[in-house]
């Protein structure tokens, strides 16, 4: 496996609509495992094909619950909504308040092309949600009702930290 370098804000790929993925081979396991690698060394959630380089409808997601590759994936159904804080990787520094569906289910190919759904909420919903737009030339900062500040991101850091506290 190897670290790949993330592509960042200003890069015209990030605004690319990818094509799909055709071939299922050990390159493609390869890459995933490059991808799953580097998100985890840069702290992230979930990576997108464009934001390596890469304009493949493939994105890697671990949200703490394990593993998730997606290949080709499509949301067929989502409900709800939530708003709450959202980063990316390529945009490092730049939090904003984002509104995404609060339940979405994909369909989606896994590493040997093999056809799956799954379901999410709450924090993997916008992970799926996130990392599908980067599929299709989107980026948070596209869908962000307001961009926060260093400070106000701070305060919000610190009272999900005192609420943690008192359901202790």
């Amino acid at each position: 496996m190897a670290i790949r370098n993330i592509v960042k804000d200003g890069d015209p790929i990030l605004k690319k609509v990818c094509r799909p993925v055709e071939k299922f081979d050990d390159r493609l396991a390869t890459i995933l495992d490059d991808m799953y690698e580097t998100m985890n060394e840069a702290n992230g959630v979930g990576l997108a094909g464009p934001q390596v380089g890469l304009m493949r409808r493939l994105c890697v997601i671990d949200i703490g619950e394990g593993r998730l590759d997606l290949v080709n994936p499509e949301i067929i159904e989502t409900s709800g909504t939530q708003e709450d804080v959202e980063g990316c990787l390529s945009f490092p520094g730049e939090w904003g308040m984002v509104e995404r569906p609060n339940y979405v289910k994909v369909r989606a190919q896994d590493k040997t092309g093999e056809w799956y759904e799954i379901e999410g909420e709450e924090l993997l919903a916008r992970a799926l949600c996130h990392e599908i737009d980067h599929l299709d030339g989107v980026v948070f900062l596209d869908k962000a009702s307001r961009m926060l500040t260093v400070e106000e991101l701070q305060e919000m850091q610190a009272a999900a930290e005192e609420d943690e506290e008192i359901e202790e």
